[in-house]
């Protein structure tokens, strides 16, 4: 199933500049993940109280740092020897929690409908927890799936941006959220297929 996580090897590789720069200014792995959370949060409170064009080109930039910082919490852990349990329920904790920070507002950006919006914050919510669930179950963590972390993050981010160059999109954000709850479900169902199917 086709996912931006497939390319996140490539995305690591040209990060690993900026991993050994933050290494030697003393950075650590659960510094990082508290600064996704941290910018997840300002980006947020910053949409949500000035939901102008400047939000609409706030946001995509805001998800491509965090999603930067997502891939450089990991790589400094396994890299320079960081990893521990408190790292891992940061990390996993962090996610989720910076998921809601940084979607709230978009719900009211993009004029998507309550129900539809919350839907798709439950579910992403949902989505993250059957991952986690494969560590619990198998062993192993699941990331499979159409609409992952990524995938929600490039999706919100283009139609942020295309929306601030024109309203094009606007209209028809109801049916881009309806799609995405419909790739979540799917995603959701891989991962748990996955975990049972390994765990059998």
């Amino acid at each position: 199933m086709i996912s931006v996580y497939n390319i996140k090897p490539k995305f690591q590789q040209l990060l690993k500049p900026v991993l050994q720069a933050m290494y030697r200014a003393g950075f650590t792995a659960n510094g990082i993940t508290w600064m996704a959370v941290l910018l997840s949060l300002f980006t947020g409170i910053y949409c949500w109280f000035f939901p102008g064009k400047a939000a609409l080109v706030v946001l995509p930039l805001a998800l491509l740092l965090r999603m930067a910082l997502n891939a450089l919490d990991g790589m400094m852990a396994r890299t320079y020897h960081m990893q521990s349990k408190s790292g891992e329920v940061l990390n996993e904790l962090g996610d989720v929690v910076s998921d809601m920070f940084m979607f709230a507002p978009v719900g009211a950006l993009f004029h998507v409908d309550p129900i539809l919006f919350v839907s798709f914050l439950l579910l992403s919510a949902v989505n993250e927890f059957a991952g986690i669930l494969g560590k619990a179950v198998s062993g192993e963590r699941r990331y499979e799936g159409p609409m992952g972390k990524s995938d929600r993050a490039l999706v919100i981010g283009l139609v942020a941006l295309i929306s601030f160059f024109s309203p094009i999109l606007l209209p028809h954000t109801n049916y881009i959220f309806a799609v995405i709850l419909l790739l979540l479900a799917i995603s959701t169902g891989i991962r748990i297929r996955k975990t049972l199917s390994k765990n059998a």
